[in-house]
């Protein structure tokens, strides 16, 4: 049965380290949750505590309302895929699946089928026997996950479990593993630097940063409200003009940058006049407007640098007064921008994110 897991002010430092600092962060019953951030914020180490591999220095860590910070690792009920997948290449497909459930003394009969329901589930159903250094990659991820899967866990943990994998097989996978939590329900901890994994398959996502969670929420939330410029950087490409606000009220602002004055129609932080700010723009809400057709309240001139064509979208590299800008052109057509070529930019004041400095 899935279970809460609810971190209150978990610490965990190696050496002078803090690698998760005062953490408290619930993981609802049934939830399919994300964790981000960049090489060496803390993450693994997080994942790690709930796993019970790592023993929290100060707080409370706890499964529903059970304090778990002493129970080892085997008595969690929790099942890990790990990001090589940590398979054992002498044993066959149903053996690897079957260890867990040996462990748990299950008798033989019960073990074969719950063997042969976890190879349906990952769709492997004619690989029983393989041996498993015979298999792909792809197929190797499959059946970590249907080891992890055939205990019935109350909690999955994922550790960048497809990061190993090739663009293709990175996206099927991200269908089947929502598609099986979906089925399953369990409670889902997954922990990727990812952004595509987590927009896509996340109902909350938490944004790590130097041991400290920065940011929670859907992935819309976070990726149209960003906390601060680190969490609009590392969720998806942005692009920042710098400036000082000039009028802010009733969630509106006016702000003074080197490319012209910007209005704001989404502020959610306490600016005041004279603040300094990041105005965090993404890609596709520059709308190339040459011809002056369209009804956005910014305006702004850029000159391409290069031009990416890449079929359903066409990417520019462009100037502004000095400033590196990204913009996203949808079904391009056959007229091509060209490096050089001055084009007038379009930007609705819904799409300017000020952030403070």
């Amino acid at each position: 049965m899935a279970v809460a897991v609810e971190l209150n002010h978990v610490t965990k430092a190696f050496d002078t380290t803090l690698a998760v600092n005062d953490v408290s962060l619930k993981i609802e019953k049934g939830e399919f949750f994300f964790l981000l951030g960049p090489s060496g914020c803390g993450k693994s180490t997080f994942l790690r505590i709930v796993a019970g591999f790592y023993k929290p220095d100060t707080g409370e860590l706890r499964f529903d309302d059970t304090v778990v910070n002493n129970v080892p690792p085997h008595q969690r009920n929790t099942g890990m895929v790990f990001q090589n997948y940590a398979l054992w290449p002498h044993m066959s497909v149903a053996e690897n699946i079957e260890y867990g459930l040996t462990l748990r003394k299950l008798e033989k009969p019960e073990r074969q089928e719950k063997i042969a329901r976890a190879l349906e589930m990952v769709q492997m159903e004619d690989y029983h026997d393989r041996a498993v250094n015979t298999l792909s990659g792809g197929q190797q991820q499959r059946i970590a996950l249907a080891r992890a899967l055939v205990i019935e866990p109350s909690v999955l943990l994922l550790d960048e479990p497809i990061s190993n994998l090739d663009a293709a097989l990175r996206q099927q996978m991200r269908d089947e593993i929502k598609q099986i939590h979906d089925r399953t329900n369990i409670t889902t901890f997954y922990v990727t630097h990812d952004q595509v994994d987590a927009l896509s398959m996340a109902h909350r996502m938490a944004i790590m940063q130097d041991g400290v969670i920065v940011q929670v929420g859907t992935p819309r939330e976070v990726y149209q409200f960003p906390k601060n410029a680190f969490v609009a950087s590392f969720i998806g490409e942005t692009n920042f003009i710098s400036g000082k606000v000039q009028h802010a009220a009733n969630g509106t602002a006016t702000i003074e940058t080197p490319v012209g004055t910007l209005h704001s129609k989404t502020v959610y932080h306490e600016l005041t006049q004279g603040t300094s700010v990041q105005c965090s723009i993404r890609p596709e809400a520059l709308i190339v407007d040459s011809n002056g057709s369209s009804s956005a309240e910014n305006r702004v001139n850029a000159t391409v640098t290069a031009v990416n064509y890449l079929g359903r979208v066409e990417e520019y590299q462009l100037i502004a007064a000095d400033i590196p800008l990204k913009a996203v052109h949808y079904n391009p057509g056959t007229e091509a921008k060209k490096p050089g070529d001055i084009i007038q930019l379009a930007i609705s004041a819904e799409m300017v994110v000020p952030l403070p400095d």
